[in-house]
């Protein structure tokens, strides 16, 4: 008795019997007959259906079956991508780094482990390993993002003018606004103030100031700038071994050439003139260096070169040609008695006009390292000197792509470089706040040194500056064995074994260089002291563990 008009036929994708498609008349045929219609249909077509799906599917390839090679071929694929970015390698955050993470959910879930927590000492993260933000950097930033606290009686004055002057200075007086792609003016006029007053009065223009997303952000842009040519004529680039690995990834990316120079390891990783000599001379063979990285004080190795050691390095690139790369981030990280740090620049204008009036030089601040240790805001700068003008137009093309720089970081920049001065509200505690922070890390920097220096088979240079100690360790040849069969480098393998026994997370020394046949690891200084004691006590018995397992 229903009235619903039947639905159209089904379509005649295989074929049918002459006595079905007879039966179907769609204007008398009732709905029962049509249900009729329907399981004749199916016991019919199913069988063969089914036969033929299996066919298909016992001939189709895995990628079929996972939908990676239907339709059309993919544009991008691992042969047709950008090869070079396939050699870009960065130890700090690689597979011991993703293993780690994956430990610590395996823990969340409730899978047990010889240990409770992950204690990642691979990085230099002070916010994530505990240290509190200094105050009166976050009350200036918050009030430049929220500008009603102008108005709040418990916020302090200075913090209130510094924030104003920064506010004006932006579009639409807000920090949502784009600013200028070499950064706010008011900004890098602080910039170019604080480098004066820190290099005794020699003069800074804040023209020749860049702000950036960090230090590594103009690290990139200025290296893009140097490399050029072909073959024998492609550029060269001279870097510390060990080293950030930022330098080794960008010159892949970027395809120049890699040039190594080793730290002397025995002299406390000082930078060496016949080594740099040595290496210059072989790189000519078959590139054509341009660049001279250094990195003072040193990342991993910990070291603040000396005076007369950056002048050594100033009158060799002068000499040779080179255009000078200065990686300064932790210049307020000084801890060993007897130890200060001089900038680049300061040294350079010291040596004369001969020197100072050539020499091209590129030096890099960043607010993700000191007493600040702010990374997440992603705040830097750099100054150049004696840079060509028609390259210095082509340098601020490239920064214009990017726009700007995060504006929350060009305010802590800010901070930093005009912080509360004698006499204001917030000096004495933003001078307790930082000076706790210092003291704190070159006391853990201490304790490290006592400790490793006391393991057997630890050799540990003093952490005189930066954020890391690099100790050096002896590897049982069986243990070097069992590391060649997993397919992994020596120190690889430990700090593997390490992470999967004890939660410790380091990175090997092999993502930083060192000289074949030596092994170290990456440690930094920043946990707590409680966990720094447990860190250091659980290396400790693993390491004399490890040593006894495969011996």
């Amino acid at each position: 008795g229903c009235s619903l008009s039947p639905p159209p036929p089904p379509p005649l994708c295989s074929p049918f019997s002459s006595s079905l498609l007879a039966a179907y008349t769609p204007s008398r045929t009732p709905l029962r007959a049509w249900s009729s219609v329907l399981i004749s249909l199916s016991n019919s077509l199913l069988p063969r259906v089914l036969s033929t799906w299996r066919s298909g599917v016992e001939n189709m390839s895995t990628e079929q079956l996972n939908g990676e090679a239907s339709g059309p071929q993919k544009v991008l694929t691992l042969e047709s991508m950008n090869q070079q970015v396939k050699k870009v390698e960065y130890a700090v955050r690689g597979p011991i780094v993703t293993r780690a993470m994956e430990i610590q959910k395996e823990l969340q879930q409730g899978v047990e482990k010889p240990f409770t927590e992950v204690i990642k000492a691979n990085i230099g993260d002070s916010h994530a390993m505990g240290q509190k933000p200094i105050t009166f950097i976050r009350q200036v930033l918050a009030i430049c993002t929220f500008p009603n606290l102008l108005c709040d009686h418990t916020v302090p004055e200075d913090a209130k003018t510094r924030a104003q002057r920064l506010l004006d200075g932006c579009g639409g007086k807000s920090l949502g606004a784009y600013t200028a792609s070499q950064g706010l003016e008011v900004v890098r006029q602080d910039v170019a103030r604080y480098i004066e007053t820190r290099d005794g009065g020699i003069a800074s223009d804040a023209n020749n100031i860049f702000l950036a997303t960090g230090a590594s952000d103009a690290i990139l842009t200025i290296l893009k700038l140097l490399v050029s040519g072909e073959g024998e004529t492609r550029t060269g680039v001279m870097i510390p071994i060990p080293q950030y690995p930022l330098y080794s990834a960008a010159i892949a990316d970027l395809d120049a050439v890699q040039v190594n120079y080793y730290l002397d390891e025995d002299d406390h990783w000082a930078l060496n003139i016949e080594e740099l000599r040595r290496a210059l001379t072989e790189a000519r063979t078959h590139c054509n260096p341009k660049v001279l990285c250094a990195i003072n004080p040193g990342n991993p190795t910990g070291q603040v070169q000396t005076k007369q050691v950056i002048e050594d390095v100033i009158r060799f690139a002068f000499e040779e040609g080179l255009f000078l790369l200065a990686d300064e981030v932790y210049q307020d990280n000084v801890y060993a008695e007897g130890c200060e740090f001089h900038s680049f620049k300061k040294v350079l204008f010291e040596m004369g006009a001969e020197y100072s009036d050539n020499l091209e030089l590129a030096s890099f601040h960043s607010i993700s390292k000191g007493y600040m240790g702010e990374c997440g805001y992603r705040g830097g700068y750099m100054e150049v000197i004696n840079l060509d003008p028609g390259v210095r137009t082509e340098l601020m093309k490239l920064f214009s792509i990017r726009l700007c720089p995060p504006v929350a970081g060009q305010v802590i920049l800010a901070v930093i470089t005009n912080p509360p001065q004698p006499g204001e509200p917030s000096y004495e505690r933003f001078r307790r706040e930082k000076q706790a922070v210092l003291d704190s890390l070159a006391e853990r920097a201490r304790l490290i040194e006592d400790v490793f220096c006391n393991i057997p088979g630890f050799h540990c240079n003093p952490v005189q500056g930066a954020m890391y100690s690099f100790p050096r360790i002896d590897l049982p040849p069986k243990a070097i064995e069992a590391a060649e069969e997993a397919g992994h480098a020596p120190d690889m393998f430990f700090c593997l074994k390490l992470l999967e026994e004890t939660g410790i997370c380091v990175v090997p020394g092999s993502g930083f260089g060192q000289i074949e046949g030596t092994y170290h690891f990456r440690m930094t200084i920043l946990p707590k002291f409680e966990k720094l004691n447990i860190l250091l006590n659980k290396l400790k018995s693993f390491y004399q563990d490890f040593v006894e397992q495969y011996s």
